[in-house]
């Protein structure tokens, strides 16, 4: 009974234990106290321990750097941390509590992804501090703003919404993300007004971004792409050439893509078209003047007007320059005369020529050096088949080598000259179209035919027998030439007689006449002469005139009638 009456401070603990299930599962546990006392910066508060606990002021502001309205009677909620510390007082937080109560509020949050609301407190390496009404989450300074931010001071102290992307309970980690909440509203955003607009609508907009390729401009919450080829019908190097950032312009919207959210503007559809017209304006064969604007290896691009561009291909660049880059032709900013060889308004094309506004350099030669004119110039190559002669006006004529020298073999010939030597020389031949000179050296020699006029050359005929002179005696056989005045030509040593024995060339000598037979010209026009031809010729024609296979006179009775008949006509 006395031990009832006077209860000692064991029983007293006792009757806690049957009451709260034991002082330690105080620890560990969110519970309701009451304010007691307010000394200093300092709360007590009584929880139902066998002794009270003191909270600083500063955890039960409302947030950060706010100041605590707190007074004695006040019940809330604290963290019993421990139930005695070694001064026989409660350890509680309130901190703790808020933390406790905003963990699971925020699990819960989690699992259904949705927002919560928190505020920028702190900086941290790597990123920032967020109160998440009590909780601290960690915010890196990539997920702040959808593009960097060099000052987050205008961001803090500021509720605001987060979203989070990670916790661990254990480890007491929360990782949030404000860029994901502005991507998510301006996804929204972009929808709703992507819904708003349509393809060839003409809206404003104002320049935020300039690259290489365009600019971004901003439709009022969503971005377009203004390509640099759409912002005029000239051409553009680069956007800064016609806005500015922040320059306010109005476009159209070429494209639409719903899926990707991404619109296609453009500027100069606000314009006239200048390739409306353009194969009336600019028709075949027409003399224009343009500035060339652009060079590559294929060739230059002249603009005719602001707008309009036309390709000189490099095939059409000069007339006599072949393989040549069009850089060493003309240059960028020259003015330049050109012809208009094909006009193409549908696929945007002019075909333009450069060379077909100069005078054709083989028509002008053929012009002032008619065939059979004299020309000199250099040895500029040798080839196998002829001689390659620099003439005016950047052109060549070409000797070939039977057109050398007379009497010798066409190697031989290409032998006699060389690279760098001045020359001289007959034309022969000028074609214009195929871009070609035809020149004659041997022509130059002694009773050469006259190319182009009336002479001896031209005067004979085939078959016909005439009378030569021996010019030169030669291995290969005799230069002679018909009459006195006469075309030169060449007899081979196997055209000087049916036998053997005629056909020696040492047996004839300079000056002396005799008879022969004209069996052809050469390309130059100059004769070919044959003994042997003539006496074949004579032989048939007597055959037919004195004698028949059934007659019984001999070949020689019969040549001899025929000698006689042509002496008595003599």
């Amino acid at each position: 009974m006395a031990s009832t009456a006077a209860p000692t401070r064991d029983d007293f603990a006792a009757m806690l234990d049957d009451m709260f299930g034991g002082a330690d599962s105080f620890e560990g546990r969110v519970v309701l106290g009451t304010v007691t006392g307010i000394e200093n910066d300092l709360a007590v508060i009584d929880v139902g321990l066998k002794s009270e606990g003191r909270v600083p002021l500063r955890e039960f502001a409302p947030a950060p750097g706010q100041k605590a309205e707190l007074k004695v009677g006040d019940e809330v909620e604290v963290y019993v941390d421990r139930v005695e510390n070694m001064h026989g007082e409660a350890m509680l937080s309130r901190d703790r509590a808020r933390r406790e109560a905003a963990w699971d509020k925020l699990e819960t949050e989690f699992a259904k992804t949705a927002r919560v609301e928190g505020v920028i407190f702190g900086r941290v390496k790597g990123g920032f501090t967020v109160d998440l009404n009590g909780a601290v989450a960690f915010l890196p300074g990539s997920q702040v703003d959808i593009r960097p931010v060099r000052d987050v001071t205008p961001l803090m102290d500021i509720p605001q919404p987060f979203q989070i992307l990670k916790m661990d309970r254990k480890r007491g980690n929360i990782v949030v993300s404000r860029r994901a909440v502005l991507e998510e509203t301006r996804a929204e955003q972009r929808s709703g007004l992507i819904q708003s607009l349509a393809e060839g609508q003409i809206i404003e907009g104002v320049v935020k971004n300039i690259t290489d390729y365009g600019a971004f401009v901003d439709l009022g919450g969503i971005d377009g792409l203004l390509h640099v080829t759409d912002l005029s019908y000239k051409r553009v190097q680069h956007p800064s050439e016609m806005i500015n950032i922040g320059d306010t312009v109005k476009v159209q919207i070429i494209r639409i893509n719903k899926d990707t959210q991404r619109i296609s503007l453009g500027m100069k559809q606000l314009e006239s078209d200048p390739w409306d017209g353009a194969s009336v304006k600019y028709p075949v064969g027409a003399k224009l003047s343009g500035r060339v604007t652009n060079i590559t290896e294929y060739g230059a691009f002249v603009e005719l007007e602001p707008g309009i561009e036309g390709l000189v291909h490099v095939s059409e660049m000069s007339w006599t320059k072949k393989n040549v880059h069009p850089g060493k032709i003309v240059s960028t900013s020259q003015e330049v005369d050109v012809v208009v060889l094909e006009v193409d308004a549908d696929k945007r094309r002019i075909s333009l020529g450069l060379k077909q506004a100069q005078q054709n350099p083989w028509e002008r030669f053929a012009a002032e050096h008619p065939v059979g004119s004299t020309v000199e110039g250099e040895v500029k190559n040798s080839t196998e088949f002829g001689l390659f002669i620099g003439l005016d006006n950047d052109v060549d004529g070409m000797v070939h080598m039977s057109d050398i020298a007379w009497g010798v073999s066409g190697e031989d010939a290409l032998n006699l000259h060389r690279k760098g030597e001045t020359v001289q020389a007959i034309v022969l031949d000028v074609d214009p179209e195929k871009e070609r000179i035809s020149l004659g050296m041997k022509q130059l020699e002694r009773g050469a035919p006259v190319v182009g006029g009336a002479t001896a050359g031209d005067r004979l005929s085939k078959n016909q027998v005439v009378t030569v002179t021996v010019l030169e005696v030669r291995d290969a056989g005799l230069e002679v030439q018909a009459g006195d005045d006469g075309a030169t030509g060449f007899i081979k040593r196997t055209d000087l007689g049916r036998d053997r024995d005629e056909q020696r060339p040492e047996r004839f000598q300079v000056g002396q006449k005799f008879d022969a037979m004209v069996t052809g010209f050469d390309r130059s026009k100059k004769p070919t002469f044959s003994v042997k031809a003539m006496q074949i010729s004579e032989e048939k024609q007597a055959v037919a005139q004195y004698g028949s296979s059934d007659s019984g006179a001999s070949l020689g009775d019969i040549l001899g009638e025929a000698l006689k008949a042509r002496q008595n006509k003599q």
